[in-house]
């Protein structure tokens, strides 16, 4: 045997141990579940950069916040959030409207029985086809947020106008419907952005809200079941969460009343956003 091939077996074991060990690392990185949904993510980076993001979480141990993208104290300079800094038992309730498909309803009704308010980021098609959906929204105490007009990926736009006009259109349709201002908070489509999106939204007067909590709910054909979604919903949930669900989600239309319950029993407590903007209306 040559002593190239003396040698070869050795270093071919090592390499493959090298490359399984890369790999086996690959796997475990925990992406959010947010990872290709209509409001998703799949990213998890350091700190906030200018190019463009991905929102995405990191569950690293249960009961407690996961770690973001980017932490508390880098978010903040852009009037942005994706938790509250707290141990209180809080819960803050959003959902993500980008059409109307018959669920929004009972979700109303479960929040209205457990007098909890949420916050609904729409976009213009959702206001369009469903205005008295958006009427009865506002008239419940709950907050409508701007999910942009046509739900684009907002990170592509580079523009002051172009990004004002996905905002203001909806500002406009809301306030025709509605006769009232919007509130200025707003939810990145699938959760990209950028720094300069961050900066252009605070810029405008809004508030960018990310979530701490969501799970695969947006593929109408392929719900998940009720014993997936309390799983995740019951076995993440930690204090001062932003929960992300989808209003089209027939899974949550079935689940909330008896999910509001849960986290009731377990201690929480529902919460405004207005109370993380310390905003009073």
């Amino acid at each position: 045997m040559s002593s190239f091939h003396k040698y070869l077996k050795p270093f071919a074991i090592t390499l493959l141990f090298v490359l399984s060990y890369f790999a086996g690392r690959l796997v475990a990185i925990h992406f959010s579940p947010e990872a290709s949904s209509p409001s998703g993510s799949q990213t998890i980076s350091s700190k906030i950069t200018p190019a463009a993001e991905n929102w995405g979480l990191s569950f690293q141990e249960e009961g407690k916040t996961p770690v973001g993208n980017a932490t508390f104290d880098e978010l903040k300079q852009y009037d942005t959030y994706y938790a509250e800094n707290t141990e209180e038992k809080k819960i803050y309730l959003t959902f993500d409207c980008g059409y109307e498909n018959g669920n929004t309803e009972p979700i109303l009704d479960a929040l209205k029985k457990h007098k909890a308010q949420a916050t609904f980021f729409v976009v213009g098609n959702f206001i369009s086809t469903s205005p008295e959906l958006v009427k009865r929204m506002h008239e419940e105490g709950h907050i409508v947020g701007n999910h942009t007009y046509h739900h684009p990926d907002m990170s592509k736009i580079s523009t002051k106008e172009a990004f004002e006009k996905e905002l203001k259109d909806v500002e406009s349709l809301y306030k025709e419907i509605t006769g009232k201002e919007m509130v200025k908070y707003y939810r990145p489509p699938q959760g990209k952005y950028s720094t300069d999106n961050l900066k252009m939204a605070k810029d405008m007067g809004y508030h960018t809200f990310f979530w701490s909590l969501a799970y695969v709910d947006w593929y109408q054909d392929d719900q998940p079941s009720h014993d997936e979604a309390f799983d995740k919903l019951l076995g993440r949930i930690h204090p001062g969460a932003i929960v992300l669900l989808h209003s089209t989600s027939s899974t949550n239309a079935e689940i909330l009343d008896e999910l509001l319950g849960k986290w009731e029993d377990m201690g929480y407590t529902f919460h405004s956003l207005d109370e993380l903007t310390q905003k009073k209306r």
